[in-house]
């Protein structure tokens, strides 16, 4: 009879880890809050579940997580076996996107959270590495304003995952990845609803007309911003942008138009 690794549990110690507070528990292992004893400082630390397929997806993630290499993407700190447990530790969150869109956000902060989003999607894709579950809750945010893209858990590179089974969120993915088709095209355009709905407060949903809902507070960012969101969300991948590389630099070359409307609006507002 094989023995199975217990599950762990708050206020053990896993090497140089003492295990604080749960953080989440998922189909393939448990995320807590941790101190490093060794290092003085707070973590966040995944343990993998005792079962051959959720160590071989922690594995792959560690791996893939190691050749990425960008400030806009949450960096490995460790990884390691401790007592029987996989573990991969990450800097500490503050929250995610999807925590802080329940709060009011100015369009200057928008804007630069949509910049790292893209910046990270595209470091990633430059090494051949498509995210798959590109969504709120995936996006990390620290002091500073930085948000740092997260969970590569259903990454694979694009020679791999072509055809194959669904994989990703159901209401952020793109209509080709729902029948099992991935491509840095999907992740564009899921990256695209995230926009979205950063701007217009709503999320668009099958059969993705245009514009979706939520118009009115997308008109603010202006027809520049509009047509940047409409070429992601296109339902046919060729006429999307190729890559997140490519969504940058879009993203790059409307921004100037995009802030002075939104100059032109706060000025008329003023004026009022």
């Amino acid at each position: 009879m094989v023995s199975k690794t217990r599950r762990p549990r708050v206020g053990q110690r896993l090497g140089k880890y003492k295990l604080r507070k749960r953080l989440g528990r998922g189909a393939t292992g448990d995320v807590f809050e941790a101190h490093d004893t060794v290092e003085a400082r707070t973590v966040a630390l995944k343990v993998a579940q005792d079962t051959p397929e959720a160590r071989e997806d922690c594995r792959r993630e560690i791996r893939i997580m190691a050749k990425l290499d960008h400030p806009a993407i949450l960096e490995l700190r460790n990884a390691n076996e401790f007592d029987g447990h996989l573990v991969m530790a990450v800097p500490l969150a503050n929250e995610t996107l999807s925590d802080r869109l329940s709060r009011r956000m100015s369009p200057t902060r928008t804007l630069h959270y949509a910049e790292q989003i893209l910046e990270g999607l595209a470091h990633a894709h430059e090494r051949r590495v498509l995210h798959r579950d590109v969504k709120p809750a995936n996006m990390l945010l620290f002091d500073d304003d930085v948000l740092k893209l997260a969970d590569f858990g259903a990454a694979r590179s694009p020679a791999r995952t072509r055809f194959g089974t669904s994989v990703g969120t159901v209401g952020y993915m793109a209509p080709e990845q729902a029948l099992g088709r991935s491509s840095p095209r999907s992740d564009v355009f899921c990256a695209g609803l995230v926009l979205y709905r950063m701007t217009s407060g709503a999320l668009p949903e099958w059969p993705f007309t245009w514009p979706g809902p939520g118009r009115e507070r997308l008109r603010r960012f202006g027809e520049a911003w509009k047509g940047f969101l409409h070429r992601a969300l296109e339902l046919h991948e060729r006429k999307r942008y190729r890559d997140a590389g490519h969504m940058l630099d879009a993203f790059e070359a409307v921004r100037p138009k995009i802030e002075r409307h939104l100059q032109r609006s706060a000025a008329r507002r003023r004026r009022g």
